[in-house]
């Protein structure tokens, strides 16, 4: 499982124009664009989502556990992109609908039972991703 965390102090998903997910402007939060791979199982969902609810990385060196940040998670099976060979990346390392999309809703419901304020993209949906990456800040987390 990968989790590309970016600290923002805004963002949204849209499906067809219309919002589905957002942390509102002007508060911190973590936008979480999780990828999940064919090893991945429910007990590594569980683990990564505490490791980002105590990822130290808002202000003054605070988690979200910390200051009950909202996050915002979207599917994001491109974290397994192998490109390694040629110009076309390979998506083979990408675990499939069926296994990704409940590790994904597994991931989500660990951060809620946290604490946390949780919104979250649709699976396999053409979504945009609007979002003011705050620092910049972007960490690879991994399990």
């Amino acid at each position: 499982m990968r989790v590309l965390v970016q600290r923002v102090t805004s963002a949204r998903v849209l499906v067809d124009g219309e919002t589905v997910g957002r942390i509102e402007p002007q508060r911190q939060g973590l936008l979480a664009l999780v990828g999940i791979t064919h090893t991945d199982d429910s007990a590594v969902a569980v683990k990564m989502a505490e490791k980002l609810w105590r990822l130290r990385i808002l202000d003054d060196e605070k988690a979200a556990a910390d200051v009950g940040a909202p996050i915002l998670v979207v599917s994001q099976f491109t974290l397994y992109a192998n490109t390694v060979k040629g110009r076309r990346p390979s998506w083979n390392a990408a675990a499939p609908r069926p296994i990704a999309e409940p590790l994904i809703d597994t991931f989500a419901g660990a951060l809620r039972d946290l604490g946390a304020t949780v919104d979250t993209g649709v699976f396999g949906a053409d979504m945009a991703v609007e979002l003011v990456n705050d620092g910049p800040v972007t960490v690879l987390l991994e399990l």
